[in-house]
């Protein structure tokens, strides 16, 4: 089995702290995926840039203190690309891709459209751009998985609160859409969806009130594959009995030999 596992650490040195790589040690995962380091790969500790027994590969923002994201294997990568392309996100430190023969394993963080009516206009511009890139990588004959924080809840299981978050950033009907058209039209799956059907399972909740303790959450996390890796995907499960972060783990299991 190939065990990916996705994180949005919300300040990786901060998850660290809370005892993520202690637990992600027990858990015989082959590709860690993290969204959210909040550093410089210069500032990541030793003992997380160069976890034991893994390699790691990071896209930081050149904004300090922001973003990032970084991919651990112990599988050694044919290759490895930081960013896709687009001078204004990849300035953002949003996405790192990894090749394993024909399997590419992509560790990408979505914009946040909550802050402001400038930054939701930045998330639909990444949206808009970033659709043609997963095309041209499903189209060039690669399976893929993708692994991130995507900020949108794609139905109304998908959040505890749907009718009160119909006009708010996350769930608005414009990024559904645009899910609807990743998976409709254009084949990808949501592998977690696929495997556990079940409600009020969340990856994010709110650090306001008592949100995490009533599981007033939203689904935000994922692991988007394309058919042929999708097919293959076993097991699945959110972590969230332990808090290193406003976000929970996510893992899957494919039936797969690198």
């Amino acid at each position: 089995m190939l065990r990916i596992l996705t994180f949005n650490a919300n300040g990786i040195r901060s998850a660290a702290k809370k005892g993520f790589f202690d637990w992600f040690a027990r858990q015989n995962a082959d590709v860690l995926c993290v969204q959210e380091l909040k550093a410089q790969e210069a500032d990541l500790p030793e003992e997380i840039r160069r976890l034991p027994g893994y390699q790691g590969f990071f896209h930081c923002a050149e904004k300090k203190g922001y973003s990032g994201c970084g991919l651990w294997t112990r599988i050694a990568p044919q290759a490895v690309r930081t960013g896709w392309g687009d001078e204004e996100f990849d300035a953002e430190g949003r996405y790192v891709e990894a090749d394993f023969g024909r399997l590419t394993v992509i560790s990408a963080y979505f914009p946040s459209g909550s802050s402001s009516e400038e930054r939701q206009a930045a998330k639909y511009r990444f949206l808009e751009r970033f659709a043609p890139h997963l095309l041209s990588l499903k189209e060039a004959g690669r399976e893929v998985v993708l692994c991130g924080d995507v900020n949108i809840a794609h139905r109304e299981i998908d959040l505890k609160n749907w009718k009160g978050n119909l006009d708010h950033s996350g769930f608005l009907p414009e990024e559904r859409a645009w899910l609807d058209r990743l998976f409709d039209d254009m084949g990808w799956v949501d592998v977690f969806r696929r495997l556990d059907p079940r409600p009020e399972r969340y990856t994010w909740w709110s650090q306001r009130g008592q949100a995490r303790a009533k599981n007033v959450g939203w689904r935000i996390d994922y692991e988007l594959a394309t058919p042929g890796i999708a097919a293959l995907a076993r097991a699945t499960d959110i972590y969230a009995a332990e808090k290193f972060s406003d976000h929970a783990p996510l893992w899957v299991d494919y039936d797969v030999t690198l």
